[in-house]
């Protein structure tokens, strides 16, 4: 498959099944994918590999472990557009076990990304869901995770509401 033909032309649900499907389990098809969405300089391109990136990850978890550090990267990049946080932030949330070494960066990022009320809906919500599963170790966050979410839970869309209520529930 060429890949960057494939995100170069159409972009729809069916195109990232099908990358996701052609890199199975293959690290290096998974790497390919991983390096346009690295490097590649027109946005869009980005944007398009950042779905069934995290389709793919979300597969097959070990594909994506050795790119964390250029995930958080990316993840904080000033240039990202929103598609490109919200599919990252749908890795890390789909992820059973986040590294250590990242937790204290991935969760500045996500209280950051919670109270930006410009971010995108989904993006707040896989970060509450990051939160949330960091609370466990991190115990002395509930606190600030309960605080944000009550303060943006009234006027909140569902999906914020949905993981909120969860968040308001176990603590």
């Amino acid at each position: 498959m060429n890949l960057l033909s494939v995100l170069q032309n159409t972009y729809s649900r069916k195109q990232a099944s099908g990358i996701v499907s052609w890199i199975g389990d293959n690290q290096k098809r998974f790497d390919q994918l991983f390096t346009i969405f690295l490097t590649h300089t027109d946005p869009k391109i980005v944007q398009r590999a950042a779905w069934p990136l995290s389709y793919a990850a979300a597969a097959r978890p070990e594909l994506i472990q050795k790119h964390y550090n250029e995930l958080i990267q990316q993840l904080n990049a000033d240039s990202q557009p929103p598609a490109v946080r919200r599919n990252i932030l749908r890795i890390f949330d789909n992820i059973k076990e986040i590294p250590e070494s990242i937790h204290g960066v991935l969760m500045d990022s996500c209280f950051s990304y919670i109270a930006d009320p410009d971010e995108a809906i989904a993006s707040r919500a896989f970060a509450l869901g990051i939160l949330d599963k960091l609370s466990v170790l991190y115990p002395e966050i509930i606190p600030e995770l309960k605080t944000t979410v009550e303060v943006h839970f009234t006027n909140a869309p569902p999906a914020f509401r949905s993981r909120g209520r969860k968040i308001l529930v176990k603590s």
